[in-house]
């Protein structure tokens, strides 16, 4: 009875013992295959955060974000060396000050502490709000390409990598798709003329 139930599972899933037992090189004809082009498939996948990182666009925007994020980090340090001066200098004069002199200064020093942080918070969000607004310039920049891709693999979706619980490493096109993104879109700037 058992041996009987299994070649009818295998039918009802639509795998002959013929197709079970094919070579390699057989089961990429029937399904996934690869060709000079590249991968052809139904269904690809991708890493999209390595596709960005990866590519011209996503180095050059990596770059520029890093060396804003450094000049940030940088004045931060300026700025927190500048006011421990101040409120050292701050402290040192309280003996000489009568107590509502004193706190008129202080209270002057922590309304400028508390602007100050909220200014460099801000320089921060900016900073964030620049890389989001970069991966999507990327990503709808990224479209058309991914679209021409899946053309060229005969594919009727791209899945998310991580997303997918198991795949075949033949069906993953981050590399073809970073190649042809550096072809058509490069670092996202304008040529030079």
């Amino acid at each position: 009875m058992q041996r009987a139930f299994i070649p009818f599972v295998m039918m009802l899933a639509g795998v002959t013992p013929g197709h079970a037992q094919q070579t390699p090189e057989a089961a990429l004809q029937m399904g996934e295959a690869s060709t000079p082009q590249g991968v052809i498939s139904p269904v690809l996948t991708i890493d999209s955060e390595r596709l960005f990182r990866e590519s011209a666009f996503g180095e050059r925007v990596t770059r520029e974000i890093e060396t804003q994020s450094e000049q940030l980090a940088n004045e931060n340090r300026e700025i927190e060396a500048a006011l421990e001066a101040e409120e050292r200098e701050l402290t040192e004069k309280r003996a000489q000050m009568s107590p509502s002199a004193f706190r008129v200064l202080a209270d002057a020093f922590d309304e400028k502490v508390q602007r100050t942080r909220a200014e460099q918070a801000s320089k921060n969000r900016v900073l964030s709000e620049t890389l989001e607004l970069e991966r999507d310039r990327f990503l709808s920049a990224a479209g058309p390409v991914l679209e021409q891709l899946m053309r060229n693999s005969d594919a009727a979706v791209i899945l998310e990598r991580r997303r997918v619980f198991v795949s075949s490493s033949a069906i993953e096109v981050t590399d073809q798709a970073i190649s042809l993104l550096d072809e058509t879109i490069g670092s996202g700037l304008p040529e030079a003329d």
